[in-house]
Formats: structure tokens, sequence, C-alpha cells
């Protein structure tokens, strides 16, 4: 036979190269796409594992568990954001001197003194003094360390509530609940890591962290059935048995090709969201449906909404998710504040100190860090011109957060305001310099837990942040 000019016979033969593809290529040539590949590492996981699925190579989950820089108690957060502002001296923070001045005006400040309407009383084994509106978390007070000298940098809502959730007041950065998981992953595969109740998306965005390390928001009301609650997790056209055989599959092609594997990490982070979508089928509904508690511990939490996402807070995190995240806005009383705060006051009472004494109970208080507190505080001075229904306006310079559990000091205050409350002024805790601390709580040091990011490394805290060791037990 003549031979073809130029014609080289191994650039004619199958080569066992010609039959492996990437990912991406697999992704671009199979009808069954991103479903059928994100599924792959769940052989063996939720579904009897073949003989041709055991001898697959281990895939390690990016949300797998992870140990801490250093060895801590907490393992878990709760974070109650009191969105709006809470009045920090009609709360935590006692200034029986404003009395002496109610209605005049008092130095280097503008507008007419407005003391408290509520009166505080001293608590627990440690005495601390708690306002008349929380006599359920009174009880509690001897597990809480309120610290009385937070301030920010700027005393608007949008910006402040970004700040606080992110340590940025502007550009888009990871939130405290992602760089938790990104450190610490997860302790249950088949739930994510990090879950809001509520609450914008910045408060809950991974920004340039890899985006499965961003929070799933649940939008959880008493009022839906529960295959409502969690949506698009459900398969409504593949019975069990073809999801075996894609998973099968899926699981044999990504053997084939691993040492071929291209991996990208926002390519990886979308398998991984089917992959938990799918693992949620069963465990995720579970852990949203309280009627599961007995009555003793639902009339515990008491009947409102909020009460009911505490006790999913706790049902959570006693799952194994890693951050749990809880909106509670309402606290933006810039007039008829007596009135107003008292109802909100209320809402949050009964339901946070059953929270605390329910997570003591089952011994999981140890290992969480439940977090309340507002985005700043407000003025000593009466909002709307003094009018007859005053309220307080925004104030940046002073506020308070409290903690509980997870290694913190109880029944201790931290800091203090000035004699009138209108700022920090001993031992000041900027926001900062809060996120170091529950990033040391949790088992980092806040300057190495870090993200390199368009040749930068990032962290939670900027370059700046002093832990409060004061505030460790």
């Amino acid at each position: 036979m003549q031979k073809l000019p130029n014609y080289d016979p191994a650039e004619h033969t199958l080569r066992p190269e010609d039959a492996f593809m990437t990912r991406r290529e697999a992704l671009q040539r199979t009808g069954m796409g991103m479903g059928a590949l994100s599924l792959a590492m769940l052989l063996g996981e939720s579904m009897t594992a073949s003989k041709a699925s055991a001898a697959a190579i281990p895939i390690r989950s990016p949300l797998a568990p992870k140990q801490p820089q250093f060895k801590t108690k907490a393992k878990h957060v709760i974070h109650i954001f009191a969105g709006g502002g809470p009045s920090h001296v009609d709360t935590w923070d006692p200034k029986p001197a404003l009395s002496k001045y109610a209605d005049q005006t008092l130095p280097g400040l503008n507008g007419l003194a407005y003391p408290s309407p509520f009166e505080f009383k001293k608590m627990g084994n440690s005495g601390v003094e708690v306002s008349e509106l929380f006599p359920q978390l009174g009880t509690c007070i001897d597990d809480m360390c309120v610290i009385r000298s937070m301030w920010t940098d700027v005393p608007a809502h949008e910006p402040a509530s970004k700040f606080m959730h992110t340590g940025s007041l502007q550009i888009p950065k990871p939130s405290l609940g992602s760089w938790l998981v990104y450190g610490l992953g997860t302790e249950n595969q088949n739930m994510p890591g990090f879950i809001s109740l509520g609450g914008k998306p910045e408060y809950r965005q991974a920004s340039f962290l890899p985006s499965l390390y961003q929070g799933v928001n649940v939008n959880y009301s008493t009022k839906l059935p529960l295959n409502q609650v969690l949506l698009n997790i459900h398969n409504s056209f593949t019975p069990s048995e073809d999801q075996r055989r894609q998973l099968d599959l899926a699981r044999r092609l990504n053997t084939m090709h691993a040492e071929k594997l291209h991996k990208e990490e926002q390519l990886e982070a979308r398998i991984e969201s089917f992959e938990m979508a799918f693992r949620m089928q069963t465990e995720a509904t579970d852990a949203f449906d309280i009627n599961k508690e007995s009555p003793e511990i639902r009339e515990a939490y008491g009947s409102s909404e909020f009460g009911a996402k505490l006790l999913v807070a706790r049902r959570l995190v006693e799952r194994g998710v890693r951050f749990v995240q809880v909106f509670a806005g309402g606290w933006d009383h810039h007039a008829n504040l007596e009135t107003s705060l008292r109802k909100k006051s209320t809402e949050i009472d009964q339901p946070a100190a059953a929270l605390i004494k329910d997570l003591k109970k089952r011994g999981l208080l140890d290992d969480t860090l439940v977090i309340w507190g507002g985005e700043f505080g407000r003025t000593v001075t009466r909002d709307r011109g003094g009018n007859a229904n005053p309220g307080r306006d925004h104030n940046g310079r002073g506020f308070c957060t409290w903690m509980a559990g997870g290694g913190v000091k109880g029944g201790t205050t931290y800091g203090a305001t000035d004699e009138f409350g209108a700022r920090a002024a001993e031992n000041k805790v900027h926001v900062h310099d809060l996120h170091a601390t529950i990033m040391q709580l949790m088992g980092f040091d806040h300057t190495k837990l870090t993200y390199r990011y368009n040749g930068r490394d990032f962290r939670l805290t900027d370059n700046f942040g002093n832990v409060v060791r004061d505030v460790i037990a």
C-alpha cells in the first residue's frame, strides 16, 4: 500500500489519554452536566456503594471538620443580630446620673438629657445590674458577659451593620460566619456550615472566599409547611434508583479522570453546593421540625416566631452546624422609645433566656458561643426635638454587646461608658476588637487566619483588632 506524504501512523492511533476528559470537558459534552457530577462524592455516604464505587479515589470535602490553631471550648456560634441599634442606657448600661439632668443640656452634647424610663436591679450571684426589660435574661446573667464599652466608626445603619458582620464599611468582604467555616469546616456534612435565619445578603456573604463558605439563608416561619422552608433540595423528577445510577456513573467518571483533574475553586464550590443539596434532602428538613420537641421545650421558648427561630438555632448547632445567624431587627427607636423598646425587649427576653438555659441543660453551652448586639447604640439625649413621646438618635461612640457560653467569663461586665453613657471611656472595645475576641474564642489568632486574594493576604480584622482577654475564662 502506498504511503501518503508526511503520514505518521502514531498520529492516527488511539492513545489511552484520548479516552479521558477534564471535568470542564465532561460538563461541556455530557447531558447530565453539573447535576450528575456534583453528586459524585455522595457514593458511600447516602446510599450503599457498589464495588466499583468503593474502589474510587476518596475526595475530601472543603467543608470537612478542621482543627483550630489552638484548643478552645467554643465550637459553634449563634449570633443574634439586634438590627437597628438598641439603646444601651436602657438595656445593659445603667446611667443614674442622667436623672439629675433630666430635660437639661449636657456638657459637650446636643439636645436635652433623657434619663432611662426603666429601672435596673442587681441579679444573679454576680450582682450584675440588669434592666427591668429583661427579667428572664436576668436569671441567666451568671452565664453572660456584658461588654459596655463598644464603639464603631460610622453611626449609620447600612455601613455599621455591614461592619459588624464583615469588618468592612464599604468594600465587600467575607462575613464572620464565612471566615469561621473557612477555618473550621463543619461537623455535619449533610448540612451547611453557616445558616442564617433572615437578614440581608451582605450579612452572610463569602465575598472573595469560595462561595461554598457563604451563609445559606432560610426564611423560616412556623406558618410554612416544612417542604417549603427549604426549597429546591428535593428531586421531583428522578427516582432514587435513577439517582443511584447517576451517582455510580459520576463516581466512575471522576475515578477515570482523577489524574487529569483540573481543579478550579468556583467550579468546585458549585459542585459542592449540589452535593450539599442532595445530602440535605432528609436531615435538613428534620432540623427545622420543632414539633419534634417536647411541649415543655416549645413553651419555654414561647409562641413567637423569634422564639421558634432560636429553638431552630439550638437544633442546628446540636446537629453540628458551625455558625447560625438569627436576625432580630426593629431596635431603631427615634420616638416613642418607652413603649416600643419594652415591646421589642419582651419579644427577645424569654426566647433568649430559654436558649441559654436549654443549651446549658444539654451540655452545649460550653462549646456554643451566643452573641447578642446591634450595630451601634443610641444617644443619651432626646431625639425628635424633645417631643411628648421621645426616642433616641444614633450613637456609634458607645453601645453594648453580650456574650454567653463558649469560654466566656460569665457574670461579668467589661469596660464602661462615661458618666452619662455618651461614649466608651474605659477599656474601649472596637468592632475589630470584638471580632478578634470571637476568633480567639473559636481557636484562631485573628492575624493568622488569612486568605490570599489579588496578591494580598486578607483577614476578618483587616490590619486592626486586639483580643479582649479579660472576657475569656
